[in-house]
């Protein structure tokens, strides 16, 4: 079996599920080729420009009018008209590239190339078609006439799912799926003495987001005037600016801090937590999530981040910062009462989805085997 997986760079979460599959597909299961493309850059450069461009600079400068446009196309209006109209004008272009690939099942992590896809079965193609939301809310930008089935975060989308026309027998509540090594057991205290921290000292970890954060220092500033007994570990991905104001923010806090530029050991830093302060994006919090991490979610982008947020609240995995009055003293709280964050904790490893991108897999097998009885009969 031949499995497409389309993917595109507006955030890092459809990459990141993308590959997680990928990497599952490759290591568990032999005799099956995943090929994983960008479709926006499959399409051509000034709609990937445009869409990738377009959504850093809403997100990052106008957060507002993103969480405006996300609103209008997640109902019936003029805008979510034009956005399917685009869609289905650039469909013909990523046509050639899928059928060049000739998958026998194709996975999309990203609106677009769910409808392009669906276009294309509305006009014949033959392959089924599995969408792979990568957030905690619906939004009606993922759901396409000719999809064969949704793979969602959670079962409390499933009759959200419903409301919006999708029938819930093709919804299947698997989870994001992200890398396996974030759901191997670590041992904290080792991993705090090999960072160079004090191994068995309550750890704050900071994640500022691919899109850099500012409010994140002023948090950070706070939090280290406590007088609590705790250590920090603060990422502040490829963002030099951020790093920089954050080494002159750890020289005066007096907090013992690992401050980290950009690593590919994530999951170690989050193994090491107790607490993860980050921008609820879906494949963080999944990763999150999987480490068994509670969260502490601040700056949610209006629309798909709000969901999220407000799904880890009810679930009590998270506090949100954003409607605090005094963000150190909420932090303050957890620490000093460990009870309520190993509840927290408790409520992270109860919501488990390990088995996201094996289910996938499975899925997609499901339905080759159903597209090709003949093959399934031999």
């Amino acid at each position: 079996m031949k499995i497409l997986i389309l993917t595109a760079a507006t955030g890092g979460g459809h990459m990141r599920a993308a590959h997680a599959v990928e990497s599952y597909i490759q290591t568990h299961s032999s005799g099956n080729q995943v090929v994983v493309l960008d479709a926006l850059k499959c399409v051509g450069p000034l709609l990937n420009h445009t869409c990738c461009d377009g959504y850093r600079f809403l997100c990052k400068r106008v957060p507002k009018a993103f969480g405006t446009l996300y609103r209008a196309t997640n109902k019936e209006s003029p805008m979510r008209g034009m956005m399917f109209r685009i869609n289905y004008q650039q469909s013909g272009k990523l046509a050639p590239t899928i059928q060049n690939e000739h998958p026998d099942v194709i996975l999309s992590t990203h609106p677009f190339a769910t409808e392009m896809v669906s276009e294309m079965k509305e006009r014949g193609y033959r392959v089924p078609l599995v969408c792979l939301m990568t957030d905690y809310g619906p939004h009606q930008a993922w759901i396409a006439p000719h999809v064969d089935a949704y793979v969602v975060s959670n079962e409390d989308m499933v009759p959200q799912m419903e409301k919006m026309g999708v029938p819930s027998e093709i919804v299947y509540p698997y989870g994001i799926p992200v890398t396996d090594v974030f759901f191997q057991k670590k041992d904290k205290a080792a991993l705090r003495e090999k960072m160079g921290l004090a191994p068995h000292k309550r750890t704050v970890l900071f994640m500022a987001g691919s899109f850099g954060v500012t409010n994140i220092i002023h948090i950070y500033e706070d939090l280290c005037t406590l007088n609590l007994d705790f250590q920090v570990i603060v990422i502040t991905g490829k963002n030099e600016r951020l790093y920089q104001e954050f080494e002159t923010a750890v020289q005066d806090s007096g907090k013992k801090t690992r401050l980290i530029y950009f690593t590919h050991e994530v999951e170690n830093f989050m193994h090491a937590s107790d607490l993860l302060i980050t921008k609820p994006g879906g494949l963080t919090v999944s990763e999150a999530l999987a480490c068994n991490l509670p969260l502490a979610v601040f700056d949610a982008i209006p629309g798909q981040e709000e969901d999220n947020a407000a799904f880890l609240r009810s679930h009590h995995m998270a506090v949100k910062l954003d409607e605090c009055t005094d963000v150190a003293q909420v932090i303050a709280r957890l620490l000093e009462n460990p009870e309520e964050l190993d509840a927290m904790q408790r409520a992270c490893e109860a919501f488990d989805k390990s088995k996201a991108a094996q289910n996938i897999f499975m899925l997609m097998q499901t339905l080759y085997d159903r597209a090709h009885p003949e093959k399934t009969e031999k």
